[in-house]
């Protein structure tokens, strides 16, 4: 008798969302992850990478500062250099706007757009700092200003998307929902746009996670729920493609910041970061994300053949990066 793959039978599918003015699409999957044996999978998911409106200088651990060396300086370079190190997707950060940093305003947010829209043709993301006040003033603005480039604008929240939603409404781009690592909380949210009139082709979900540890552990949980509501639950409301910002937990702790002579035992302080952002990546790519928001180029090439390999098979790559050896010779008794 012939083995037969038991298989889940899936009653929703998550709904496709065109990004960016080349409608880069998002989702279409009707099935668990990486289960080709049980559904269909249009589209593969997708990479970016993290810009800043200024050089965060040594916030930056060398690792990176080092895969960018030369562009930091000016936003549209630095998103060139993500386009070649093979970025789907561009994510802006105004860091610049934070009213604890510099305070910048409406139009240094614009300018900053306008150099990266016209260095790529790529999606882009533009992020606020979470801040109520200054994300409505920064991202009204440029929603404005861009209308019908369709921007991905985040972070929107329960706090601020009667104006951010009600922008990209208006003058059409996609909206990030973020909520805070909870399934009801996420279902809220998107209730609360569609009520606004977003339809649900304008809508990302960022259920938020942290780094490797316990924070990678609780969000895992939570999208993973997330796409079980969606795929066999009838859950319409949970249906929204995810993205997931772990690139920045991952290279601001203190692991992805040691140099190697500090603690040889955790590797070589160039490679640390990239593998724990890889780790990361394919944990969440489990759960249901379908948007990867990254920093090393290594991460993306190493993250990228993954992809390819489950969903088209294949041989393994010859050229991926080699995390170097260190000698037990050099490690703190």
């Amino acid at each position: 008798m012939a083995f037969q793959i038991p298989t889940v039978k899936y009653s929703g599918k998550i709904n496709e969302v065109p990004v960016g003015a080349k409608k880069l699409v998002l989702g279409g999957q009707n099935a668990y992850s990486f289960h080709s044996f049980e559904g269909t999978f249009p589209n593969k998911p997708k990479i970016a990478l993290d810009v800043w409106d200024y050089n965060p200088g040594e916030d930056w651990p060398e690792a990176l500062r080092k895969a960018y060396e030369g562009v930091m300086d000016d936003p549209g370079a630095w998103a060139k250099k993500c386009v070649e190190y093979g970025a789907d997707i561009v994510v802006l950060h105004l860091k610049s706007s934070d009213p604890n940093d510099k305070n910048t305003g409406p139009a240094e947010a614009c300018a900053a757009v306008e150099k990266v829209l016209a260095a790529v043709d790529v999606p882009v993301v533009v992020f606020g700092v979470d801040n109520k006040d200054k994300d409505v003033e920064t991202l009204s603005a440029v929603a404005e200003k861009f209308a019908n480039k369709n921007l991905i604008l985040g972070p929107v929240t329960d706090k601020n998307y009667k104006q951010i939603g009600a922008q990209a409404l208006a003058y059409g781009h996609t909206v990030i929902a973020r909520s805070p690592i909870d399934v009801n909380l996420a279902k809220q949210l998107n209730i609360l746009l569609t009520g606004l009139g977003l339809s649900k082709d304008k809508i990302l979900v960022d259920p938020t996670t942290g780094g490797l540890g316990y924070g990678m552990e609780y969000g895992y949980s939570v999208m993973e729920r997330i796409q079980m509501a969606a795929l066999v639950q009838q859950d319409d409301n949970l249906q929204q493609p995810m993205i997931s910002f772990f690139g920045e937990d991952i290279w601001k702790s203190k692991e992805a910041n040691l140099p190697t002579s500090e603690n040889p035992q955790l590797g070589d302080a160039q490679c640390r970061g990239v593998l724990m952002e890889v780790t990361e990546a394919i944990a969440v790519l489990g759960a249901g994300v379908f948007v990867l928001s990254m920093r090393h180029p290594a991460s993306v090439q190493i993250v990228r053949e993954y992809i390819d390999l489950a969903y088209d098979g294949g041989a393994v790559k010859g050229d991926l990066p080699v995390v170097p050896v260190i000698p037990a010779d050099q490690f703190k008794k």
